[in-house]
């Protein structure tokens, strides 16, 4: 965690359009706003984008003048230690510390993976997400993902809608590791309701069925299917807190402040007995490629929000055979394509 000083830093938000509106429990998705961080020194770019998290109001719309407002103890030097210090978990310090990352990469002549002390990464299988939608047009998105290996659905917690979503998919892909997610939709009485079809189809885990903040609804719930943290666990704090309630935690780097606070977070999950994923909101291959290093330590995987985008940025990371795969050209290696 080198300090890196006399930086100049660029910043800026954009509109990431969806290729088709997407809904989970509460809300559809049109467009994905993100904030975008350039730092350089000399020669030598390192970039970082972020989304925030939308159900603690931290959006790119707040991002920017949460950064623009430390351009000068940006600019005079900062390594990333420090930057843990100097803005809270979310999305304005994981586009920082992405920056940070391929800058430093950059500057010492070395891929972001090498700096972390990691092994060269290999492509990882990943999940590929249904959006909420008529059972009928799930199963044909499902049936549409012909090269997936996994596949996740997005729940309501609309109990008997959910359970025939579940079915239709099941059906139409038999062979697949499947997963749901809730996004908080569910309360005790509901969830009562789901957990048996989540046993019958063979679910591999459940995603976040409680809201934030009521996790104690999960006391004494029947774990035959495995129970994971996303909204309820955002940060290494809140992972001391509340790992016990949980089976797996989700690490998102748009929650936790970026891969810095994301490794610790794995690192510390290990520790605690608990399994980790690695998830990610909408964004494009340069979000993905940071994430894609924590994945390296995860048993569980989803990175694939390029997928719902108009338009990705180019180079990007790479979907075959139900992998994904981060080239060195996409960010964080000497080789990064940054213009």
């Amino acid at each position: 965690m080198n300090k890196i000083d006399r930086i100049q830093l660029g910043l800026r938000n954009e509109d990431l359009r969806l290729s088709a509106p997407f809904r989970i429990s509460g809300h559809v998705f049109e467009v994905s706003p993100v904030t975008l961080v350039t730092l350089r020194k000399g020669e030598c770019t390192g970039r970082g984008e972020a989304a925030g998290v939308y159900y603690t109001q931290d959006t790119p719309a707040k991002m920017l003048p949460a950064i623009e407002y430390l351009r000068d103890v940006l600019q005079g030097g900062i390594s990333r230690h420090e930057l843990r210090a100097l803005l809270p978990a979310g999305g304005a310090r994981n586009a920082v510390d992405c920056a940070l990352w391929e800058l430093e990469a950059a500057i010492e002549g070395v891929p972001a993976w090498q700096l972390a002390g990691m092994q060269p990464p290999k492509p990882l299988l990943t999940t590929f997400t249904v959006g909420a939608d008529d059972p009928d047009v799930m199963a044909q998105r499902a049936r549409a993902y012909t090269h997936a290996r996994a596949i996740k659905l997005k729940l309501t917690g609309e109990a008997d809608l959910d359970i025939a979503r579940l079915r239709a998919v099941r059906a139409a892909r038999p062979d697949a590791w499947i997963g749901v997610d809730a996004n908080q939709g569910y309360v005790p009485g509901t969830l009562s309701r789901l957990l048996p079809a989540l046993v019958d189809e063979g679910v591999s885990l459940l995603e976040q069925p409680c809201r934030r903040g009521f996790e104690t609804e999960l006391d004494g719930v029947d774990r035959t299917v495995p129970i994971a943290a996303d909204e309820s666990i955002l940060d290494l704090d809140e992972l001391e807190e509340r790992a016990h309630l949980f089976d797996v935690v989700n690490i998102k780097l748009d929650k936790c402040g970026g891969l810095t606070e994301g490794l610790m977070m794995a690192e510390r999950a290990r520790q605690l007995g608990k399994r980790v994923m690695v998830g990610n909101m909408v964004g494009t291959s340069l979000a993905m490629a940071p994430a894609f290093l924590l994945g390296q330590f995860c048993d569980i995987v989803d990175l694939d929000g390029p997928l719902f985008l108009d338009h990705d940025r180019k180079p990007g990371v790479v979907y075959a055979d139900g992998h994904v795969d981060c080239p060195a050209n996409v960010w964080g290696t000497p080789d990064a394509v940054t213009a």
